[in-house]
């Protein structure tokens, strides 16, 4: 039975774009909802993890948790989901240091 998914991708290859956008709608850019069976969405989120590259990505489907949905993550993301106690909540990691330039003495 198709149930909803929505697919949120940063910085990905347009060909990916391409390949989800035959399944789903691209609501805003990045941003893809529809829906479809538990294989298509399998397949659509392994066809994502497979080309992510530095981009990132975060599928939410339902599920049959407390929440009643589920979340996936590909890339590298500042925002990782975690179970606790059966919840998932999102921490976030610190920002990535910039090098502070060196002034000659």
């Amino acid at each position: 039975m198709p149930s909803m998914v929505v697919i949120a991708t940063t910085a990905v290859p347009d060909h990916l774009r391409g390949a989800l956008s035959r399944w789903t709608s691209e609501v805003v850019p990045g941003i893809f909802v529809g829906s479809v069976s538990a294989r298509v969405r399998d397949e659509l989120w392994h066809a994502v993890t497979e080309v992510v590259g530095n981009g990132a990505a975060v599928l939410v489907h339902p599920a049959t948790t407390e929440q009643g949905y589920a979340i996936r993550t590909a890339g590298t993301r500042r925002r990782v989901p975690i179970d606790f106690d059966g919840l998932t909540l999102i921490r976030m990691t610190a920002a990535p240091k910039v090098k502070e330039m060196q002034s000659p003495s």
